[in-house]
């Protein structure tokens, strides 16, 4: 999640409704709210900044003035008296439990990229 705040140059609110409209079409936008007052227009979501300031300069001026972390988290910090377990593993454990998550990730792409693959192959003859 980001929040990117842009510059924009809305002179009118017919151009207003119009920029909302474009950026609110992008995916991944979640909030959209435009200041008239201080030419300002924040966007929340996962969302690239550059291709929403190319949808907006189709219609006015606009610059990226921030980007940035939708919310700030609260660090919460450990208390001293819990102890931490040891995360330490042996190697040979974490490569196993790693090449198992890649081999099922693998397959799973796999099987999403080609779904109909395996129904075919036993119709030639």
């Amino acid at each position: 999640m980001k929040k990117v705040v842009l510059k924009v140059e809305l002179h009118d609110d017919k151009i207003k409704k119009k920029a909302m409209k474009a950026v609110s079409g992008i995916s991944g936008v979640e909030s959209v709210s435009a200041d008239m007052k201080d030419q300002k227009m924040t966007l929340i979501g996962d969302i690239d900044p550059v291709c929403v300031v190319g949808k907006l300069r189709k219609l006015c001026h606009a610059e990226i003035l921030s980007v940035g972390p939708a919310k700030e988290k609260k660090k919460e910090e450990p208390k001293k008296d819990e102890k931490k377990p040891d995360a330490k593993k042996d190697p040979k454990e974490e490569y196993a439990e790693l090449l198992k998550a890649c081999e099922a990730y693998y397959n799973q792409t796999r099987l999403q990229q080609f779904p109909l693959f395996c129904s075919f192959s036993f119709y030639y003859k």
